[in-house]
């Protein structure tokens, strides 16, 4: 009998637009980064987000790297950052030399507590170490509480540079994810809600200092005819040919977000009855773009570990991923500062400890997320089976 067909996490989707702009851009020789297609995403995506300005990159790791050079980030400042993210939301911190200080999650919104924020910028102000930016992330799709950060932030003059990597097309209290902080950072790596194959974008108000970015992301070139650099630049900018494809992709962004919406519900219909699974909340008047289903397990009730239903599903050849190990937890940040969301209580631990992630591809087909929903109930049936027969 035929091996089933792989279920991936979170697939590339396109539109069936792409093309069009690829070949214009083949048509027009404009192959090389910059060009019509990368002024038009911009524009497009600037007004999407509401926001004055954007500036399309190679990555979304570029473009935090870009908003901490913006803030003059140097040698020896500190950068507080969430804790349970993926490593490029810090690794810019490392690459200008400064000192990442993590801070806990807290569990309405799984994203950075400001209970945390708050003492740690207390006791950073006091050191005379004030933080020379804070890196928020918007977690598998869902807005922190922005209010409540910004305002620890505001009060100590600290500029935010919200990460929303994974949260495009969500929304905090009627504004679009990323667009709350002094930057706005998005990602269109092939397993986002929306690709290019490989791309980010850098928002904000700010349309002098994008100027900048595009300056800084195109080796700093001094305007003169011949080739001269008074700053070391960086080659970040997006490529004609992948703004193309971004375009295709911003068309059907908000039909993407529906779809992941409702492959969310259709598992939390089938298991948020099953005691032991608990699906990440979502906050009061937001929208959350479901860019990953992701849920916790109660070890002790089911008797099972996110391990082993990851390598059940595995079995069955369906990807399922752990929740993100949280940055201070690894070896390439050992020693740095964390800031747990008590003095008794680690979020970000008990999440990593506990989560799963389950396929959540706009093109997720109904019968094929019935697999996984089978699956993930076959696995809880027999250990329950087993835990009773044992005892």
């Amino acid at each position: 009998m035929a091996e089933p067909s792989k279920i991936f996490l979170s697939p590339p989707h396109m539109s069936g637009e792409e093309q069009k702009y690829i070949n214009e851009a083949f048509e027009t020789n404009w192959i090389a980064p910059l060009g019509p297609n990368v002024d038009a995403f911009e524009k497009e995506l600037a007004e999407y987000a509401g926001v004055r300005d954007a500036a399309a990159v190679s990555s979304g790791t570029a473009a935090i790297h870009l908003a901490l050079r913006l803030l003059d980030v140097k040698q020896g400042d500190v950068v507080f950052c969430s804790a349970l993210t993926f490593v490029a939301s810090a690794n810019p911190i490392l690459y200008q030399g400064a000192e990442p200080v993590f801070i806990d999650s807290e569990p309405d919104s799984w994203n950075m507590s400001p209970d945390a924020l708050g003492r740690a910028m207390i006791r950073a102000v006091n050191a005379g170490k004030r933080p020379k930016a804070v890196i928020i992330v918007n977690l598998y799709g869902q807005s922190a509480k922005m209010n409540e950060l910004l305002a620890i932030c505001n009060q100590y003059n600290v500029p935010v540079i919200e990460d929303a990597a994974e949260s495009l097309g969500a929304e905090y209290q009627g504004k679009k994810s990323g667009t709350l902080g002094k930057f706005g950072v998005f990602s269109f790596n092939g397993n986002k809600i929306i690709t290019t194959s490989g791309g980010g974008m850098l928002v904000s108000n700010d349309e002098e200092a994008l100027q900048k970015a595009r300056f800084l992301a195109t080796q700093a070139r001094d305007p003169a005819a011949h080739y001269q650099h008074s700053l070391a630049g960086n080659n970040y900018r997006m490529s004609n040919i992948l703004a193309g494809v971004g375009r295709a992709q911003l068309k059907v962004l908000d039909e993407r977000v529906r779809a992941r919406q409702e492959v969310f519900k259709r598992y939390k219909e089938a298991l948020g009855n099953i005691e032991g699974i608990t699906f990440m909340p979502e906050l009061p008047n937001t929208m959350h773009n479901r860019w990953l289903t992701t849920l916790t397990i109660n070890t002790k009730i089911l008797g099972l570990t996110p391990i082993d239903i990851i390598n059940f599903l595995a079995d069955k050849n369906i990807e399922a991923r752990p929740v993100w190990k949280p940055l201070h937890l690894q070896p390439l940040f050992k020693g740095a500062e964390y800031f747990p969301h008590t003095s008794t209580r680690s979020v970000s631990g008990e999440l990593f400890h506990s989560g799963i992630c389950l396929p959540s591809g706009s093109n997720l087909s109904e019968e094929q997320q019935a697999r996984v929903i089978e699956g993930v109930i076959s696995v809880s049936q027999s250990q329950l089976k087993f835990t009773s027969r044992k005892g």
